[in-house]
């Protein structure tokens, strides 16, 4: 098949709707496919003026053998284009509505959904990430037979080795509101008798308010900013990472959370979008989002009780070799595409 996937930005941009993208395409690319990218260029693909104009020029330039893939990430761009999307065969690779992220004003939430329910139904097939995804679409107009779920998959990981003394923990992630950091931070302080240390890894606009906020919390001499970590830098800290946590209030899956379970690595997650489907039972935690007291006790648990952590860990790594990996995964994306 000839495919070409748009995207706002470059490909190469460190999160995990993009690294689904990559792994997609250069899998894609091995079992035969003709893939092209489009890169629109936004470097805000929910705020860039210019992704609009961009967005309906690299349309134009479509070849007409090709199937388009959109990722959901650039729909924006697309708004004024859902006719020209509904008439051709177009594939909408939704991670998941943008529009149910929290903290969005009440008119841009509202100018979001109409976006998406105009674009959404204009797909001849629609593939997401998650079941939770798929479920969320009935409510944009898009009938259940046109949706297929293709979960990220995971790559083969070490497992990582369980510390003996004190508990390093990992925060993986855009540092964003919506991430639930600040919830994370604000567990842990309360923890100041024990023995433990975060790793806040990742970019964003919340970076500086996270950094006084560990200082108001007296926090900051056990907390780590490093950035974004990948490659070596990320694989070194996977394997001294005890407890991986992500307070999240939502998310369309939840890679980073996959990744620690693929390593044996305990997870103290919270419920938000898909997230707290990741995680089975004994293999972590799962809080309801903004619940920071209840989720401040689990964290305690899980960094006390060495015993217990032992006991998650296994659980973890159990989960983790259940999980698909990318192979497998690229072939179901592929079957997804076959019933075009």
């Amino acid at each position: 098949m000839n495919l070409t996937f748009m995207l706002p930005g470059a490909l190469a941009t460190v999160s995990g709707g993009y690294g689904y993208d990559r792994e997609m395409i250069d899998g894609l690319r091995a079992l035969g496919h003709t893939v092209a990218v489009v890169e629109l260029g936004a470097e805000d693909a929910l705020g860039d003026p210019n992704l609009p104009a961009a967005a309906r020029a690299a349309w134009a330039a479509l070849p007409a053998e090709t199937v388009p893939v959109i990722d959901g990430l650039a729909l924006r761009g697309f708004a004024p284009l859902a006719a020209e999307i509904a008439a051709r065969r177009t594939i909408g690779l939704i991670h998941h509505p943008i529009s149910l992220e929290p903290d969005w004003p009440d008119a841009a939430r509202a100018a979001l959904v109409a976006e998406e329910r105009a674009l959404f139904p204009a797909f001849a097939k629609v593939i997401v990430t998650s079941d939770w995804t798929a479920r969320a679409l009935a409510g944009f107009g898009v009938a259940a037979a046109r949706v297929a779920v293709v979960r990220p998959g995971t790559a083969p990981a070490p497992r990582t080795r369980f510390a003996t003394t004190g508990c390093e923990i990992l925060a993986l992630g855009s540092l964003e509101p919506r991430k639930g950091h600040r919830m994370l931070l604000r567990a842990l302080s309360r923890l100041w008798d024990l023995d433990w240390h975060l790793t806040l890894a990742g970019q964003g606009p919340d970076a500086a308010a996270l950094r006084d906020l560990a200082a108001e919390l007296q926090i900051a001499d056990r907390v780590s900013f490093p950035g974004v970590l990948a490659g070596a830098a990320l694989a070194a800290q996977w394997g001294k990472t005890d407890l991986f946590a992500l307070a999240t209030r939502f998310e369309g899956y939840g890679m980073a959370i996959a990744e620690a379970l693929a390593r044996g690595i305990p997870a103290a997650i919270t419920t938000g979008g898909a997230a707290g489907t990741v995680v089975p039972e004994g293999a972590g935690s799962v809080t309801a989002v903004d619940d920071v007291v209840t989720y401040s006790k689990v964290l305690r648990r899980l960094i006390f009780d060495t015993d217990l952590r032992r006991e998650v860990a296994e659980a973890a790594w159990q989960a983790g070799q259940a999980l698909p990996n990318w192979p497998h995964q690229v072939t179901e994306f592929a079957n997804a595409l076959e019933t075009l």
